[in-house]
């Protein structure tokens, strides 16, 4: 059945992560009857290991000006926030090529812009998408901090915060002994402090996700535990999703499928540089204290945040491939960090993870139409901000699908932003 037939109102997604969810409620509280389908149950993906902050200030890249001198230290840098495995080195070179292109001063004040549209309003996104579904103890408003040693290291990043000042975000500043009176957690070793009002966090990523869906089912909505092996291409565009339990009629199809999506999108014509920045955290599951807020450690280069199950510590990355083991030296750093930002901290009894956040090397995702099929839509590749913007996210999807004027121009995150793709045919393997 294809999407000009009477399906036109019948959407599958592909991802029950936080923005295959939050498409799924925004498209069904327009009339839409929708079907997610996901190998593993909702948000037990990549949606439940982030740091869980809404980081409205969230939209200054990774590579600034800059960024290519600095990335040799962190690489050589054994408690640094960036791994890479050299034996996939050869596969990332033109990615990594890419990124350092997009670290020009032009490029960033463009990202900057795309991003600031998408995140900006990031609490108050979750707010309304949480609204009468339940999920609501899961979205907390608070301030965020981004803790230094001195406020000589803050200056040293004026570039990033004259990027967030220019976009209309504000903060009070903190020095000397004001910084432990506002987080007495912290050590004394820090001495300045940015407190951004207008953020907040959910003390269970995993929670927030499993309430939306529970809501969405609730609510008539249908959600598939089983593996996209396949998509099956008529003359008029995509048919069925061929899975590991059989095939699944489609009408209009989202692929919202974090890391993975890059398969999919390239068996329907729109092939994307998309790679995964393997995400480590820890959480401490008996501090034996608690930050009041989530605060950002720009030394370390890794958020902690109070959780419902402990202290997480989230943020260092490595680049390897979505197929490798998990390194146990990247634990070893969080705990080190931890302990040197909380030295009170016990770092004793703790659970880690190792996800996939799905990077594009320009640092914007790719929330587009199809150029190929009206019916087919895209929006993954949020990289380290999928929490923050997937109800924005869901929300455009749900506009696009409609054929309504989105609430922000999402004209840079077009998937034809990369490269010409040709148009699939009919039934052919899988790329």
């Amino acid at each position: 059945m294809s999407a000009g037939s009477g399906a036109r109102r019948e959407v599958t997604i592909v991802g029950a992560g936080i923005v295959g969810i939050s498409a799924a409620i925004n498209l069904q509280r327009d009339g839409c009857k929708v079907t997610v389908v996901d190998r593993g149950p909702p948000g037990e993906g990549t949606s439940m290991g982030n740091a869980g902050v809404f980081a409205s200030c969230g939209f200054v890249p990774v590579a600034t000006p800059g960024f290519a001198w600095k990335a040799p230290g962190m690489l050589m840098d054994p408690l640094g926030p960036l791994s890479l495995r050299w034996s996939y080195m050869p596969r990332m070179i033109p990615w990594l090529v890419s990124f350092l292109r997009n670290s020009s001063p032009q490029a960033v004040e463009r990202i900057a812009d795309a991003m600031s549209a998408l995140v900006g309003s990031s609490v108050e996104d979750h707010l309304a998408l949480a609204a009468g579904t339940g999920a609501e103890q899961w979205v907390r408003p608070s301030p965020y901090l981004y803790v230094y040693a001195d406020e000589a290291a803050f200056l040293a990043e004026s570039y990033a915060w004259g990027l967030r000042r220019a976009r209309g975000v504000k903060w009070a500043t903190l020095r000397g002994d004001a910084v432990r009176e506002f987080e007495p957690a912290l050590g004394s070793d820090y001495r300045f402090a940015v407190v951004l009002e207008r953020h907040g966090y959910t003390p269970d990523p995993l929670q927030l996700v499993t309430a939306l869906a529970a809501h969405f089912v609730r609510e008539g909505g249908t959600v598939l535990q089983r593996e996209v092996k396949d998509i099956e291409i008529g003359a008029d565009g995509p048919t069925r999703l061929l899975t590991d339990q059989g095939p699944v009629d489609i009408g209009r199809l989202v692929i919202s499928a974090g890391a993975w999506s890059g398969r999919l999108a390239a068996r329907l014509g729109s092939p994307v540089p998309l790679e995964s920045e393997r995400g480590y955290h820890v959480t401490l599951q008996e501090p034996g204290l608690m930050p009041r807020y989530p605060i950002m450690s720009t030394g370390g280069k890794f958020v902690a945040t109070p959780m419902a199950c402990g202290l997480r510590a989230a943020g260092i990355v490595e680049f390897g491939g979505l197929d490798a083991p998990a390194k146990p030296d990247m634990t070893l750093r969080l705990l080190k960090h931890v302990k040197n930002l909380f030295p009170g901290v016990s770092t004793e009894k703790y659970t880690e993870w190792m996800g996939h956040r799905p990077s594009l090397p320009d640092s914007l995702p790719v929330i587009s139409r199809s150029p190929h099929f009206e019916s087919v839509f895209f929006a993954f590749g949020h990289q380290h901000v999928g929490i923050t913007a997937g109800p924005k996210t869901g929300r455009l999807v749900a506009d696009m699908v409609a054929g309504r004027v989105p609430t922000i121009d999402i004209s840079p995150f077009s998937v034809n932003r990369f490269q010409a793709a040709r148009r699939p045919v009919a039934d052919p393997a899988m790329a």
